[in-house]
């Protein structure tokens, strides 16, 4: 055994212990170790202590209103030039018809999200989430990214701010922690583009939780970004949950490339390994020691990774989920949905309590 890098995995866990923030190289050196098993329990240790023995989900749905986008991200599968004969946008009606068919069904929150349309005013998000509180009162409304707020505020000539309490108005919830991608301006600037860049991702973020609205927080990983890219993004969120305590949870989004044009001109031609998708879901836990639960996106890196994963930091397993299409678009098979029952018996095998919540983490029912 290498006895100096025994000596740098033995001075972090004393810092996970002590509880004292780990920086940026010992997170470097977490990120990059190849004893997953030591990181996986520094992990476990800061879910034990956040969260107890209790496993998170939710009954959710997925709305996607419109796949025309005018970003043209190399990293999306999704959006469609307006153009293309597979792009739609929902009309209120249409939207109206879904709302209804969403009642009886057991969802607590109702997800959103679309591509930038540029084409849909500002009364289109509006109404749609009336719409929704109209024949669903009781559901947590939780959509849009802040990419989304972005554009839409800009098409609307408003200021994010009041766009935001108009939605707020309108019955928004809270926001998606979407769209964060890669905070390292070189590397967003190649994957996506001329989308909302990092610092107003975090602005947007920052005036959501002073008005009130909670949010969530991501990131995109497993195509051409660094290991130190990966850590400095963490530090990033951390330091806005130092300064707002508004995000919610974190999860992450693992990059899958069929159908992308960034796989194609960067020649990535798989998806990420099992190995990775724990090594970083366990690292944002030890690093993001101000944010309470770290949530594994099933549909990412599917079912039987997402259980494993709760030995590595995870105290969530996200929604059971219904006709998403942004993920499905970029070449993922999942399912469609998980029923309620198999989050129970998936949390229940690992000796964990699973805990139905809503979208603001309020117990539902602890079974």
């Amino acid at each position: 055994m290498n006895l100096s890098v025994s000596t740098k995995l033995s001075s972090i866990q004393e810092k996970v212990e002590q509880g004292i923030r780990l920086n940026f190289d010992d997170g470097l050196y977490l990120l990059q170790s190849s004893d997953l098993i030591s990181l996986g329990k520094m992990a476990d240790f800061v879910r034990k202590q956040k969260n107890g023995e209790h496993v998170y989900f939710i009954q959710n749905t997925h709305l996607n209103y419109t796949n025309v986008c005018f970003l043209s991200c190399k990293l999306c599968a999704f959006g469609l030039n307006e153009r293309n004969p597979r792009a739609y946008s929902l009309s209120l009606k249409e939207l109206e018809e879904k709302f209804i068919s969403m009642q009886g069904k057991g969802y607590s929150e109702l997800h959103i999200v679309g591509g930038v349309n540029p084409r849909l005013p500002f009364s289109y998000y509006e109404e749609m989430l009336k719409l929704s509180k109209k024949h669903n009162p009781t559901i947590h409304i939780q959509a849009f990214t802040a990419v989304e707020i972005d554009y839409i505020s800009r098409c609307a000539k408003i200021s994010v701010k009041e766009a935001l309490i108009r939605l707020q108005d309108a019955g928004l919830g809270s926001i998606l922690g979407g769209g964060a991608e890669i905070f390292n301006d070189d590397v967003r600037k190649l994957i996506s583009g001329h989308k909302t860049n990092s610092k107003r991702w975090l602005d947007i973020h920052r005036m959501s939780h002073e008005i009130g609205i909670r949010s969530n927080a991501s990131i995109l990983y497993g195509h051409i970004e660094k290991p130190e890219h990966i850590i400095d993004h963490f530090i990033q969120l951390r330091e806005l949950q130092d300064e707002t305590n508004g995000f919610q949870a974190f999860f992450a989004f693992a990059f899958h490339p069929d159908h992308t044009r960034l796989a194609k001109e960067f020649e990535i031609h798989s998806e990420t390994t099992g190995i990775l998708d724990l090594k970083i879901l366990a690292v944002a836990r030890l690093m993001l020691d101000n944010f309470q639960h770290i949530r594994a996106f099933w549909m990412m890196i599917g079912q039987k990774l997402a259980q494993v994963s709760l030995q590595f930091g995870v105290n969530d397993l996200d929604g059971t989920v219904m006709e998403e299409q942004i993920v499905h678009a970029a070449g993922n098979d999942s399912v469609q949905m998980i029923p309620k029952q198999s989050f129970i018996n998936m949390i229940k095998e690992t000796d964990r309590i699973p805990v139905e919540r809503d979208t603001l983490y309020q117990t539902l029912r602890v079974y």
